[in-house]
């Protein structure tokens, strides 16, 4: 196809015209700067950031693996952001699918990683060497009543206050979800543990299951209100068919009486809370509200001076696990919620909707449906500087009605794509065939400090084979042509912090 007659630049060896129509051929060329594959292994992980070699760019730390359930000698992966070459690898008995959290634990100068995923696997390993710190060891716990059930899967952690007095802050995390327990079945599912653990050597400073007994699979949340010594906490449980419940609960109540007097302050009835929760000021109070989505797609949004529900919404039909981005997507000052929602029913779910909700009332301002399932998040930026953010989204097109358990028949293909709401457009970043990435979230930021942006993002060869089985990965590095005007404030899973909290201006 022809392309229309604008100014033209080489972008990854073929012409490429959706990039310059927003910010033309610059000095500052975009480019494909490196493209590293790894072979037989994949991921269910997104990409976090560090300069682990201190050479002034920040470096890439990524959870990786085989299949489900196989030991794998690159299970965890720390990328050189210059040149895209392995700084080391950890090796690894099942899939690390969390992101990493960096913490100085050894008092190098240089941060170090915590990263989990199945088995139960939670390690903290040096940012230097890749050597290992300490790893989660559940035998120790189990012949306790509460503890011995965190023996599943570590979700994300986060950094919390120092709770023992040594010095260093500590870590959040929940333990859950028994994988052979059976679709739609009760049997077999355990209560997910709540985790306060001490980040020098991985001991559990405090643990309770949820107050329901329900299991969980979602990430918890910690921040601080202005005017507030204490922290507020938010975790929630259930599954894709398993009823659950949001909760809040302080810090300081948490450690002294566990989790009995947490506050119920969301429910859904035949499904649980997967995803992230958000923390946002949505009600424009300066204090932070706390937006959840459910997994039958109810997003709540809960005054976080209250507690009251401000709004809610339901999407019909649809099944979420991804976690919600924020940016300002429209033209007024309070923050929008931007994620995606999956057509029918888990695991033959057999399709995927975009969905943007205004902020300020919970309305679907921007809905499209592109791609299949998948359980990648958005990143956010202002890209052509209009005051209106975009969103990059990486989406898969293929038979929608394939199954998880079935081989994809036709080809599949991965799209990076920029959403421009104002304009209501597609921008095409990357296309890929024969490759996927159901879950690895991009990374947009300055990764070399030019007052450029980078973007970041891995992909999976599916060489007709199923969703969810790995041959290889490839990641790459873009860097842009487009300027650096203001932080990035949602460029990762979780927003760019990695803690689930957009900052209040």
């Amino acid at each position: 196809m022809a392309l229309p007659s604008v100014n033209r630049c080489i972008f990854f060896g073929f012409k490429i015209y959706a990039l310059l129509l927003l910010f033309g051929c610059t000095n500052k060329k975009t480019e494909l700067v490196w493209d590293k594959s790894f072979y037989k292994i994949g991921s269910q992980s997104s990409i976090r950031t560090t300069d682990m070699n201190q050479d002034g760019i920040l470096d890439l730390i990524i959870g990786a693996g085989r299949n489900e359930e196989q030991f794998s000698e690159s299970g965890i992966l720390a990328i050189n952001g210059q040149n895209g070459e392995l700084i080391w690898q950890q090796e690894t008995q099942d899939q690390v699918f969390g992101a990493a959290t960096f913490l100085d634990i050894d008092n190098d100068k240089i941060e170090d990683i915590i990263i989990g995923g199945r088995g139960p696997q939670l390690k903290a390993l040096n940012g230097k060497t890749g050597d290992v710190i300490w790893q989660f060891n559940p035998e120790q716990y189990q012949s306790d009543s509460l503890l011995k059930y965190a023996r599943y899967n570590f979700y994300n952690t986060v950094l919390i206050p120092d709770q023992n007095e040594d010095g260093l802050a500590d870590i959040l995390t929940v333990n859950g979800g028994n994988a052979r327990a059976e679709v739609n079945s009760y049997k077999d599912r355990y209560p997910g543990v709540l985790l306060i653990l001490d980040a020098k050597n991985g001991n559990i400073i405090k643990g309770d299951t949820m107050p329901d007994g329900r299991e969980s699979y979602m990430s918890p949340i910690c921040f601080s209100q202005p005017d507030n010594a204490d922290y507020t906490l938010i975790f929630g449980s259930g599954g894709e068919t398993i009823s659950g419940n949001l909760y809040q609960i302080s810090l300081s109540e948490f450690v002294a009486n566990g989790l009995k007097n947490a506050e119920n302050i969301a429910s859904e009835k035949d499904h649980g809370f997967i995803a992230p929760p958000t923390a946002v000021d949505i009600s424009k109070d300066g204090i932070l509200d706390i937006v959840a989505i459910s997994h039958a797609s109810t997003v709540f949004a809960i005054n976080g001076k209250d507690l009251s529900q401000m709004w809610k919404k339901k999407i019909e039909n649809t099944e979420c696990s991804n976690s919600m981005a924020v940016g300002y997507f429209n033209d007024d000052d309070i923050p929008d919620l931007f994620t995606f929602v999956s057509k029918g029913v888990w695991p033959e779910n057999n399709g995927s909707l975009q969905i943007m909700l205004d902020g300020k009332n919970g309305e679907i301002a921007y809905q499209n449906t592109m791609g299949c399932t998948g359980f990648s998040s958005p990143v956010v930026y202002d890209l052509d500087n209009d005051g209106i953010d975009e969103a990059i989204i990486s989406i898969n097109e293929f038979d929608c009605n394939t199954s998880f358990a079935n081989k994809i028949t036709g080809g599949i293909q991965n799209k990076l794509l920029a959403i421009n709401f104002k304009s209501n457009t597609i921008q095409p970043i990357d296309q890929q065939p024969d490759f996927k990435n159901i879950f690895t979230t991009p990374w947009i930021g300055d990764l070399d400090n030019d007052g450029y942006l980078d973007i970041l993002y891995g992909q999976y060869y599916s060489p007709n084979i199923d969703i969810l089985s790995f041959l290889g990965m490839r990641v790459k590095r873009i860097s842009t042509s487009i300027p650096m005007r203001e932080e990035v404030k949602w460029g990762a899973y979780m927003g760019s912090n990695g803690d689930g909290i957009y900052p209040i201006p």
